[in-house]
C-alpha cells in the first residue's frame, strides 16, 4: 500500500470519528429537550391552576396593615397582614354586623371563628362583593372620605355601596347579603400559604 493511500485511510478513520461523535451529541441533545416538556407535565398546567389547583402564596414582605393579591381559580384572593389595633377593633362592630359569627356565610369550619383566620394577624378573603360579584376597595384607615367619617377601616365595594369589616363581614343595610367568601388554604410555613387546600383535608374544598 503506497503512503498516499495509507494517508486517505487515515483521513477517513479521523472523519468517521467525528461524525459517530457528533451524532451521539445531537442524540444526547435531543434527549434533553424531549425531557423538558416530560418534567413540566409534572407541574400544574395553566388550565389545571384555572380549574382550582391550589397555588402558593409568599408573604414574607407584607407588612401590618398591608394588602397581598393572588389569583386562584380566576379569582383575586386577598392576603391582609392586620396589626393589633384592627384586630383589637372587631369585637366593637358586632351589633353593626348582619353576619357577625359567620353563621350563614361561605368560609371553612377552621375559620368561622372572632378574626375568621387560621392565624389571626393574617386574613385570606376572595376578593368579590357577595352582591353582583364586584370589586371591593381595601380602606384600611379610619375615616375614609369615600366611606364615611364613622368608619372604623375594611373594605367598601363602590358598585352599590356595600361595607364590609377587617375581617370580611358585612355590614347591616346594605346590598351584600354575606360575609365575604374565605376560600380553603393552610400555611406551609410561616411565610408561605397555600390557598385551595385546607390543613386537613389537603385539596378537598
Amino acid at each position: 500500500m503506497s503512503t498516499e493511500e495509507q494517508n486517505d485511510m487515515s483521513v477517513n478513520l479521523q472523519r468517521r470519528k467525528i461524525l459517530t461523535g457528533a451524532t451521539g451529541v445531537v442524540g444526547a441533545a435531543g434527549a434533553t429537550f424531549l425531557a423538558v416538556p416530560f418534567v413540566s407535565s409534572w407541574q400544574p398546567s395553566e388550565k389545571a391552576k384555572a380549574a382550582g389547583a391550589p397555588v402558593n402564596a409568599d408573604i414574607s414582605q407584607l407588612q401590618p396593615g398591608q394588602m397581598l393579591t393572588i389569583a386562584w381559580r380566576g379569582k383575586p384572593v386577598w392576603v391582609v397582614r392586620r396589626t393589633p389595633g384592627m384586630l383589637n377593633g372587631l369585637a366593637a362592630l358586632d351589633g353593626q354586623l348582619r353576619d357577625p359569627a359567620s353563621e350563614e356565610s361561605d368560609q371553612p369550619v377552621y375559620c368561622q371563628n372572632p378574626t375568621r383566620a387560621i392565624k389571626s394577624e393574617y386574613l385570606v378573603l376572595v376578593g368579590i362583593c357577595t352582591h353582583l360579584g364586584c370589586a371591593p376597595l381595601f380602606r384600611p384607615a379610619i375615616g375614609s372620605p369615600d366611606v364615611g367619617a364613622d368608619w372604623q377601616g375594611g373594605f367598601f365595594c363602590p358598585c352599590h355601596g356595600s361595607r364590609f369589616d377587617l375581617a370580611g363581614r358585612v355590614f347591616q343595610s346594605v346590598p351584600a347579603p354575606t360575609n365575604l367568601e374565605i376560600p380553603p388554604h393552610h400555611f406551609l410555613t410561616d411565610y408561605l400559604i397555600r390557598i385551595g387546600e385546607g390543613p386537613a383535608d389537603k385539596g378537598v374544598a
